[in-house]
């Protein structure tokens, strides 16, 4: 008899439990119904986020765990690859120091700088914009863009930094610029400035044309008396989205400065003065093919961009 009470005493949480689950299954039906195409619009996307966007983290982040080189099968090894890394590589810790300088300073100077030029050249007419724009953004799509800079800062007497200095007195022999660690971050701070407008301009630019202009004519009736005033409190708040958009590809490419060091300084640099935490990881991913350690570098520089994004979004957010 007890058993038996035991299992009528059941039927009711049993009916219950499938009720929830009909009711999920029927919720789920009705959003997919409603929202279906939308859901078939960001497949394509979704779809190619996953495959080369989350996936490969995935796979990084199990890699990083192993000690795998292309040869034999990874072979779990922990956190020794992390231990090894932090504690007894000190290229990496001057590569860390590096990378962190560069996007400190490299990082907030270019964005303001994107901001400035965009809300400059906005104000043009439309063809001396196109004509801006284009100037502005050419050098970030040029591929050899560094050759300019290698002939600029060469370190013979043809190097046009050199021929000047001479020629205007103000050196009696050709300074070794590419070769000298203490010219090296100098330059490729310059020169990644130089580089610097490119997606985040063309993002700002396209936010402050389609500001609503009657914003404008409002907060002059309310009192809004200057450029700087109407860019703090109308221009800032309502490009938020762009803003946001424009911190993290900043953010990501001072961060990830790899190709312009080699090419400019050479591979290793002076004294590793021109070594970044991506200049590394090339190191052991490419000509090493250490592939689990170099997975640890990027899980790194993965999760020290992600905290760098989560604390200027937070920023942002403040904004307006």
């Amino acid at each position: 008899m007890g058993k038996q009470k035991a299992v009528q005493g059941n039927v009711p949480a049993m009916d219950l439990a499938v009720q929830q689950k009909l009711a999920q299954q029927k919720k789920f039906s009705t959003i997919w119904k409603k929202h279906k195409y939308k859901y078939l619009m960001i497949a394509p996307f979704a779809f190619i986020f996953i495959v080369f966007t989350f996936l490969p983290v995935v796979i990084s982040i199990v890699l990083s765990l192993t000690s795998f080189d292309m040869v034999k099968a990874p072979e779990f090894t922990g956190f020794a690859n992390y231990v090894k890394l932090i504690v007894y590589d000190p290229i990496f810790l001057t590569a860390v120091k590096n990378t962190l300088v560069f996007a400190i300073i490299t990082g907030p100077i270019s964005y303001i700088m994107c901001f400035l030029f965009a809300w400059v050249v906005n104000d043009l007419p439309r063809i001396p914009r196109a004509i801006m724009t284009l100037v502005f953004y050419a050098p970030s799509i040029s591929g050899n863009a560094y050759l300019v800079w290698k002939l600029l800062f060469s370190s013979d007497t043809y190097g046009w930094a050199n021929a000047w200095m001479i020629k205007l007195g103000l050196s009696t022999e050709a300074i070794l610029w590419l070769q000298t660690e203490g010219y090296i971050m100098p330059i490729l701070i310059v020169v990644q400035l130089w580089l610097s407008l490119g997606i985040s301009f063309l993002t700002f630019i396209a936010g402050l044309q389609n500001m609503d202009k009657s914003l404008y004519e409002a907060a002059a009736v309310e009192g809004i008396k200057n450029r700087w005033q109407e860019l703090w409190y109308i221009t800032l708040p309502s490009m938020k989205p762009q803003l946001m958009f424009g911190a993290v590809m900043q953010i990501t490419s001072s961060l990830s400065v790899s190709q312009l060091s080699i090419d400019l300084v050479g591979f290793p640099s002076v004294n590793y003065a021109g070594h970044t935490i991506l200049t590394h990881l090339h190191d052991f991913g490419n000509v090493r093919y250490e592939l689990g350690y170099a997975c640890t570098i990027a899980v790194i520089l993965f999760f020290i961009m992600m905290i760098c994004n989560v604390l200027v979004q937070k920023l942002l957010r403040k904004l307006g």
